[in-house]
């Protein structure tokens, strides 16, 4: 019995870890410009066949050993496709009312999802896996390499993420635009610029978790997106939209709900509801917090400062 609860544990951790690389995205958008980037998870998704396409093209598909490579292109270009998006689809609606950058946010999601299945195709492509092979097997729980990598992976470019925030002088300049970018720009700081990063960062983050994920799993899909960057959302509300502790917070937490929910649903209702509807409870954390903990975990309580946001309705 224990050693079934941490055999379930180290898949949650997993799980959540990916939720956690795909939620940091969604918080710094909103953490600076209030904004929700729906067009995320695409970016998640077509992080995942950039990498195939750019492991066939430098002929080293299957080869465990050119993943950092590999990462690092695709984090690259994927972080310049998303600060395209922001100069065209966002950059222009900067300032109006946020159902009108909102509404680009879901026209380009639509537009990346579509360039991708007429690239790639709309059948599921098998995913040659970019992380290492083999089992760990400690008294009855096994953890596998790829697990092991994606949680350092993971650990590794949230910390550098909190530390770039934080300790830098561009992280400074984000966080300034992110308390307020018109007194931020009267100090000198073009609030042009700590965007573009947040918009580079974030989708290039989202891109490695789009390789990770694909690898585990050993499967690509143009859909796969949509899912999978609710449930990141819904992490990022979870923890607190805007903090990044409260992101990965989230991240884990719902990893380990969704996962823990799912291997108890089929005994709790005697067979009835199997392991399918594990979708259920990344939906349903989702309503509960809207209703009950609208800020999230981590994040601030609005008072009589912040309400001036509500103007934009």
């Amino acid at each position: 019995m224990i050693s079934l609860f941490f055999q379930q544990l180290i898949n949650a951790l997993t799980v959540g870890a990916l939720y956690a690389l795909i939620a940091l995205g969604y918080t710094m958008v909103y953490g600076v410009l209030r904004l929700i980037n729906f067009a995320h998870s695409e970016m998640f998704m077509s992080g995942s066949f950039l990498a195939l396409f750019l492991a066939g093209l430098l002929g080293v598909a299957g080869h465990p050993g050119a993943a950092i490579l590999i990462a690092f292109l695709t984090f690259i270009a994927i972080g310049l496709v998303g600060v395209g998006v922001e100069i065209v689809a966002y950059r222009p609606l900067r300032g109006r009312s946020r159902i009108a950058p909102m509404l680009s946010a879901l026209g380009m999601a639509i537009v990346i999802q579509n360039v991708v299945m007429l690239t790639a195709g709309r059948r599921p492509l098998v995913y040659p896996s970019f992380l290492p092979g083999g089992v760990i097997d400690i008294g009855g729980v096994i953890i596998t390499y790829k697990q092991m990598t994606i949680l350092v992976v993971a650990v590794l470019l949230m910390v550098a993420l909190e530390l770039f925030v934080r300790r830098t002088s561009l992280g400074v300049k984000i966080r300034a635009v992110a308390e307020n970018a018109d007194t931020a720009s009267l100090v000198g700081i073009n609030p042009n610029l700590p965007i573009s990063l947040i918009f580079f960062v974030g989708p290039g983050l989202g891109a490695v978790a789009g390789i990770l994920y694909a690898s585990y799993y050993g499967v690509a899909t143009f859909t796969m997106g949509f899912v999978i960057g609710i449930k990141a959302f819904t992490a990022a509300i979870l923890g607190g939209i805007g903090s990044i502790p409260g992101a990965v917070l989230g991240g884990f937490l719902l990893g380990i709900i969704e996962t823990f929910g799912t291997a108890w649903l089929p005994v709790i209702t005697g067979g009835a509801i199997g392991t399918e509807y594990r979708d259920i409870f990344a939906f349903s954390v989702l309503v509960l917090i809207l209703l009950f903990r609208p800020a999230g975990l981590l994040g601030e309580h609005v008072s009589e400062e912040t309400m001036v946001y509500k103007r934009d309705f």
